[in-house]
């Protein structure tokens, strides 16, 4: 059995990695990490969990827990697991840490978006990018995972094999995103209360959402060129799930049936995402509670543009399930294991 610790337990993305692991086969939850709840019984907190979870809260003491699990998640706001890390820690334990602080390789960008100072600068570089479709080998080996963001998650999916067969424009890309209220966490805000958000849909961090340097870096790497991009997110009355429609200019014509094929050749071993048939477009209620990705195209010949399409449930394959799927592959698992959640509806 891997032991597993979670620091940050009590938050959406915490629970959802409870909610996971209890069904994983081969994991044992040793500690039920949590800031504000220590002590408290986990089922209290969510009494989704009653007679189900019967341990208490601990706190968040990473060096501790270091001794005491094979895995460490950390879902926790940014700078805490930088606050913390150190070789000491590595050198005891896997950390999959689901906040931004190792998704950059810049520590100046961080910086400057993030505006916080970085605190362990030193793993970046040893850090890997959770994406599993995408890094799957150096995920492997790793120690240390930068579990990614929930945009950056879908977008990237979405756009790479069209990025990477150079069939886009790199400097034309406009990302369109929708997110449910979960995405912004578990804290009291007022704009996320419900007369606030209910019946309204809002644009929010235009040109600044902190997301936006992460999906440049990881395009860039996946392009051999810089890529800048538009990047809009937008907060729909619903609890969870992102709808991401990207454009981006084509560099020649292409019919549907060239770029079907990219799709199926880069994704058919890929059981998470899933490339629809023609005519279908992605929707959040049809990945809900899963870690699946839906994912369509539009050819628009009028302007030589592409119109894609990414649907999947922030929460999962946006945070707790890759996390998970991270995991898996980190410790030689069947990468499925624990993840077969069918999607739930309505």
């Amino acid at each position: 059995m891997i032991k597993v610790g979670i620091i940050g337990s009590t938050g959406y993305a915490g629970q959802e990695l409870v909610r996971i692991l209890l069904q994983h086969k081969d994991v044992s939850i040793a500690w039920y990490g949590s800031k504000s709840y220590i002590d408290k019984k986990y089922s209290e907190v969510f009494q989704n969990m009653f007679q189900i979870v019967e341990e208490r809260c601990l706190d968040e003491n990473m060096e501790e827990l270091a001794s005491q699990v094979d895995v460490i998640f950390t879902a926790t706001p940014q700078g805490f697991c930088a606050s913390l890390m150190k070789e000491e820690i590595l050198s005891k334990v896997k950390v999959i840490d689901l906040s931004a602080d190792y998704r950059m390789k810049d520590i100046k960008t961080y910086e400057e978006w993030y505006g916080i100072k970085h605190s362990s600068p030193k793993f970046l570089k040893e850090a890997v990018y959770g994406l599993c479709e995408i890094n799957r080998e150096d995920i492997k080996k790793a120690r240390l995972i930068a579990n990614p963001g929930c945009y950056p998650t879908c977008s990237i999916l979405t756009i790479y094999p069209l990025i990477k067969e150079g069939l886009i424009e790199v400097d034309s890309i406009i990302i369109d995103a929708k997110s449910g209220v979960s995405g912004a966490g578990r804290g009291t805000k007022v704009g996320n209360l419900y007369c606030e958000v209910n019946e309204n849909m809002k644009a929010y961090g235009v040109g600044t959402h902190r997301h936006t340097p992460e999906i440049e870096e990881q395009l860039s790497l996946m392009a051999s060129e810089n890529v800048t991009i538009n990047f809009t997110p937008h907060l729909v009355p619903m609890n969870r799930g992102i709808l991401i429609t990207a454009y981006g200019k084509l560099k020649k014509q292409a019919s549907y049936e060239v770029v079907k094929e990219i799709y199926d050749r880069y994704y058919a071993k890929e059981y998470f995402v899933r490339v629809l048939e023609k005519g279908m477009t992605p929707e959040t209620r049809w990945v809900e509670g899963s870690n699946f990705v839906d994912i369509n195209f539009v050819i628009d010949h009028r302007n030589n543009r592409m119109v894609l399409m990414g649907a999947m449930d922030n929460l999962v394959k946006g945070a707790a399930g890759q996390a998970v799927q991270n995991m898996n592959l980190m410790f030689g698992l069947p990468e499925q294991e624990g993840l077969k959640l069918v999607p739930m509806f309505p």
